[in-house]
């Protein structure tokens, strides 16, 4: 084959090659966004199924997904535990960050309340200031 043929063949072969990798990243991006919206549906599906008055060990059975985040505190003579589950996506940054989860509030082992603000009314924290 002739150089200027040959030149020619792979100057129109480039953009195919390269456009089938621009939409296989895309399709990743895709799926890892559906991903996270069905983790994030399943949580909050569970939550509706929770009561006060359970204990953590079957909270964390009930839970589809294991929490993205977890603090825990005394306050006076009461151990809290706040585990974070991922339920609502607000940045697509890949990091699941406290403001994207409903924070499920366990004192002394027992559910005692969940939501944002619950969390509010213990800590006097907003959810959306942390990680």
């Amino acid at each position: 084959m002739n150089k200027p043929l040959s030149r020619l063949l792979i100057a129109a072969l480039v953009p195919v090659v390269l456009s089938g990798c621009v939409v296989a990243i895309g399709a990743d991006e895709v799926d890892r966004r559906d991903k996270w919206a069905e983790i994030e549906r399943e949580n909050r599906d569970a939550i509706t199924s929770l009561d006060p008055g359970m204990a953590r060990a079957e909270v964390e059975a009930r839970m589809p997904h294991p929490p993205a985040l977890s603090e825990a505190f005394t306050i006076e003579d009461s151990v809290y535990t706040v585990l974070f589950y991922r339920t609502q996506r607000v940045d697509g940054d890949g990091r699941t960050t406290r403001d994207e989860t409903t924070p499920l509030i366990f004192r002394n082992g027992v559910l005692d309340a969940w939501g944002e603000s619950a969390f509010v009314q213990l800590t006097g924290m907003p959810l959306s200031g942390g990680r």
